[in-house]
């Protein structure tokens, strides 16, 4: 049995991601996948954690059905993984913070790792 190898491409992510096209985001996640969150509603201590596609599918399609803007930068890729940050903001001017690292494999998201953060209302 052969394992077959996409590569992930980091500005196709970023075009997907700005866009809020959730199908182009969940379709790069491996099946296993988990995404862990901290920001401060979620502490360190005991983050949010996101398991398999399906979870990560909801997830990844009530952010992209926010009234949010996207703007991916500092985008960094190499074999084994990827980096990024996003700043989002708000029709009302809030504005949101994020940092997020991905372990690859087969050219597939399996983990991420996401600190954020937000304008106090």
């Amino acid at each position: 049995m052969t394992t077959s190898t996409t590569t992930f491409d980091i500005a196709r992510f970023s075009r997907a991601f700005e866009a809020r096209d959730a199908s182009a985001q969940v379709e790069l996640y491996a099946p296993d996948a988990t995404v862990t969150i901290a920001d401060p509603t979620a502490q360190p201590s005991s983050p949010r954690v996101i398991r398999g596609r399906d979870e990560i599918a909801a997830w990844v399609q009530d952010g992209c059905a926010r009234e949010l803007t996207h703007a991916v930068k500092h985008g960094v890729q190499d074999d084994h993984g990827a980096a990024y940050v996003v700043a989002c903001s708000y029709p009302d001017g809030t504005k949101v913070l994020c940092a997020s690292v991905l372990e690859l494999e087969h050219g597939l998201i399996s983990g991420q790792t996401i600190v954020q953060v937000w304008d106090e209302s």
